[in-house]
């Protein structure tokens, strides 16, 4: 077999480890996963429910669809009926709010 592997590394061998640093390499690797993935994950989500149970009537929003318009009627079960000018109006499940948008956005536009 030496005529692969060379006698220099063969007489050496594997150079000892701690018996603990994979456990240490996988709990530093957990953190980062938790700190880089998760909690800001966590946070947008709870920002975006609150944003959801924010909405009421009159309010102007920007759905996730590029819809542009005025709340008219927010009903219990999850649903939403936005107005998008005076003749069209159409009805949307709430977590399709992208954003809540400032007072008089529409006229704007």
């Amino acid at each position: 077999m030496s005529f692969f592997i060379s006698d220099a590394v063969a007489a050496t061998g594997a150079p000892a480890q701690s018996p603990y640093s994979l456990v240490i390499m996988l709990a530093v690797f957990g953190l980062i996963f938790y700190f880089m993935i998760l909690r800001p994950q966590q946070k947008r989500a709870k920002d975006h429910k609150k944003l959801m149970d924010s909405i009421s009537k009159g309010d102007e929003v920007l759905t996730t669809g590029g819809l542009v318009g005025r709340v008219t009627k927010v009903s219990d079960t999850g649903y939403i009926a936005i107005a998008l000018n005076d003749t069209n109006e159409v009805v949307i499940k709430r977590d399709f709010v992208a954003a809540v948008l400032p007072k008089g956005t529409i006229k704007a536009l």
